[in-house]
């Protein structure tokens, strides 16, 4: 190569403009899946700020926010509603076509819950213990419609919940907790759990004490 054009080439690179490097787009993390059975599917969702969804057709559902946010639900032809939330709050939408949007500044976080039709052959057992009628002032109920009965247990320090049975129910635990769970036929469950932990239980009659330091928290979506 001669001098000149050694020379053209240094004069172009260096003549050539530099582009700032961009940032990432922010992007959620990938939907989870926390149970997913004949009775329901629940999603752990993450957004990131001011993410949008994509309307798509969703059963009807029950939402517990683990974050503080406000969420617009947008629907074609209909006007947006946006609700103003804090964690551990819930909410139920009836199926239909629609998106999810973070309308906040800062990341979202929430357990979905999709709720399905099971099977006619499989009925659950009859309730007689309700937690709710035994010991209402720890058992509270947040929504209580035709598909779903949602409770918030709160558990003081060393307090020892009635024997009690629940239906099948999705738990989402939004506090750190140290539970025991002496079940119906006498076997005792050691129950340790961490915030924003999802479980499933089928049909369950137990007394649960809570043996940890600090007022433990949950959220039970119970199935009907």
């Amino acid at each position: 190569m001669s001098r000149l054009v050694a020379a053209v080439l240094v004069l172009a690179i260096a003549a050539a403009p530099v582009r700032a490097a961009q940032a990432p787009t922010a992007r959620a993390a990938s939907p989870a899946i926390e149970v997913d059975n004949a009775w329901v599917k629940a999603v752990r969702l993450r957004m990131a700020p001011r993410e949008k969804g994509s309307i798509a057709w969703h059963p009807s559902s029950v939402i517990v926010y683990l974050t503080d946010g406000d969420q617009r639900r947008r629907r074609s032809g209909r006007a947006d509603e946006v609700q103003v939330h804090k964690a551990g709050e819930v909410a139920y939408f009836d199926e239909g076509p629609y998106a999810l949007d973070n309308d906040s500044e800062t990341k979202a976080e929430f357990i979905f819950i999709e709720l399905k039709t099971p099977a006619a052959k499989d009925p659950q057992p009859r309730v007689t213990l309700d937690p709710v009628a035994l010991d209402p002032d720890h058992h509270p109920v947040l929504l209580d419609n035709a598909r779903v009965r949602v409770l918030r247990t709160i558990l003081e320090p060393h307090l020892k919940s009635p024997m009690h049975e629940h239906p099948h129910y999705v738990v989402v635990y939004l506090t750190e907790l140290h539970t025991t769970m002496r079940l119906g036929d006498g076997r005792l469950v050691d129950n340790p759990r961490r915030p924003g932990e999802v479980a499933w239980r089928g049909f369950l009659k137990h007394e649960t004490e809570n043996i940890g330091e600090k007022t433990a928290v949950e959220i039970q979506v119970e199935i009907k």
